[in-house]
């Protein structure tokens, strides 16, 4: 009696976590990031944010560990998105692109109940590690911008690789060009805040002309 056939495997999607720098720059495809020069107004924090700024501070490790990091991102992320209308903040949300999948450790979309075109990632870079932090955030935009074309919504999407102290931002666009902005330190909170409200009011701009 002959054995029934057996279907080979499917081959296993891969975790964003996954890649180092140069695997991600062959996946996207690309050689280079080009620099970022972009105009960014600082934007004064408002009382409230000082003051939760100071009391994480001042009560919580956030030196050491990872988690209380998350901290200071949500913070930054909270005081730039109060004047925009459409956004929301996805924290460890699935993604999944062909090949590849993961939850990601920040995503912008829609503000409504379910997710669909992310516009942004955020990727902590956990142990300060910023190298492997780009390589996440490079393959996370590419799948980001894979699920926009699915759904015929194809647009920039943005990323930030960021401790909660330092940021960098950048920018894939629909031709495949990446963008790098030069770091920014926490103590240049008004210009932080000023470049993450200038991406998120971005990323609503595109959101709005996919919808209009």
């Amino acid at each position: 009696m002959s054995k029934p056939s057996q279907q080979p495997n499917a081959k296993k999607a891969r975790n964003f976590a996954s890649f180092d720098l140069p695997q991600a720059f062959k996946h996207l495809g690309i050689k280079k990031l080009q620099p970022w020069n972009l105009p960014v107004e600082s934007v004064p924090p408002s009382n409230f944010f000082k003051e939760r700024l100071e009391r994480l501070q001042r009560l919580f490790d956030l030196r050491n560990y990872e988690e209380s990091k998350k901290l200071l991102i949500d913070a930054f992320c909270e005081e730039a998105l109060m004047n925009t209308q459409h956004l929301k903040v996805w924290k460890g949300a699935a993604l999944k692109a062909t090949g590849l999948n993961g939850n990601v450790d920040y995503l912008i979309a829609e503000n409504k109940d379910y997710l669909e075109a992310p516009l942004l990632c955020i990727v902590e870079a956990k142990k300060d590690d910023f190298e492997q932090g780009l390589a996440q955030c490079l393959v996370e935009m590419q799948a980001c911008q894979e699920s926009n074309i699915n759904i015929d919504s194809p647009m920039d999407v943005f990323g930030i690789v960021t401790n909660g102290e330092t940021w960098r931002f950048y920018k894939l666009t629909v031709t495949n060009e990446v963008y790098e902005t030069l770091p920014h330190s926490i103590g240049e909170q008004a210009f932080i805040l000023g470049m993450l409200q200038r991406i998120f009011n971005d990323c609503e701009a595109n959101l709005l002309r996919t919808i209009a």
